[in-house]
């Protein structure tokens, strides 16, 4: 890793230059850079299609029953919508936790596929989240990227320049079969990605597997083994999940009675619902609520 010092050096200090400016998104849309100063408390959510580099600390993220552990000279690839737990497990003060995350386009990709020779189009049984050592040339892009944000005037000209060296960086590397998948509209994972945005758009209606794969043009029996090689889980434990989480946003927004909660995100027994959330969140839904809305309750003065 000691070829990768000078890159990360500098994108440390960019990102902790503008991670606290909060202005990156604004500049560039789909550019998300974050600085943490402790360990976090695993946190529950749905990472959509990403580029993500780690520049200092690590992190855990788990998805289903997969656990990966990155740190800083890492970089993952999210090929399709996935519930996951992350947290970050290495931060302090002193050298907080840098990272950033740019949104993958299913169309530059595409573009960028359409000016290269034709790869292996059918690798694509494998799980739409990986790990991997991020290699020079890539974060040696990443940094161009954001040095954009120090002079704003560049990044209409230079930064589509500078995404597109980045995506074919990603194809020429340990992660290229999975982001020619994304490109690719008619691929298996493109028509996984369709059924999952489906399901996440009617989670709280009764899923027919038949159905849903008909929809995208699979069997039914294609369809669930793709579907569980992209995500770690059946359809059926996906939309649970989906459910969940819909569900804990809405306790900690809404404070709604819980069995109303549950019977709105699909769920027909308010004992299943209790149980299965307990299962996922450590804790029942009016334990779990209350406990996040004090954590994000500024505290009153006495």
């Amino acid at each position: 890793m000691k070829h990768l010092t000078a890159h990360l050096t500098e994108l440390r200090a960019l990102i902790a230059r503008h991670a606290l400016r909060d202005r990156a998104e604004t500049l560039m849309t789909g550019l998300r850079m974050r600085a943490a100063f402790k360990p976090t408390e695993p946190i529950c959510g749905i990472d959509e299609p990403v580029f993500a580099v780690v520049a200092q600390g690590a992190k855990r993220t788990v998805v289903a029953d997969r656990v990966f552990n990155y740190r800083a000279g890492h970089y993952i690839v999210v090929s399709v919508d996935l519930p996951v737990s992350s947290r970050i497990t290495q931060a302090s003060d002193k050298a907080p936790y840098l990272g950033l995350a740019l949104i993958l386009k299913p169309e530059l990709i595409a573009s960028v596929l359409l000016e290269t020779a034709p790869g292996d189009a059918a690798i694509d049984q494998r799980l739409g989240f990986d790990v991997s050592e991020a290699p020079e040339e890539l974060l040696e892009a990443v940094v161009r990227l954001v040095r954009l944000l120090e002079r704003p005037s560049d990044i209409p000209m230079l930064r589509p320049l500078i995404e597109r060296e980045i995506v074919w960086r990603l194809l020429c590397g340990a992660q290229g079969a999975t982001v020619r998948q994304i490109g690719l509209a008619d691929s298996r994972l493109s028509r996984i990605r369709r059924a999952i945005r489906w399901m996440r758009e009617h989670y709280a209606e009764a899923l027919s597997i038949e159905d849903l794969a008909g929809q995208v043009a699979m069997s039914a029996r294609s369809f669930h083994r793709h579907f569980r090689a992209a995500t770690a889980m059946s359809p059926l434990q996906y939309q649970k999940q989906i459910r969940l989480q819909e569900a804990r946003a809405r306790l900690l927004a809404e404070a709604d009675d819980i069995a109303s909660v549950g019977f709105s995100v699909g769920y027909d027994s308010p004992s299943q619902f209790s149980r299965e959330y307990a299962r996922l969140f450590g804790a029942p839904p009016g334990r779990d609520a209350a406990r996040l809305r004090a954590a994000v309750s500024p505290p009153v003065d006495s």
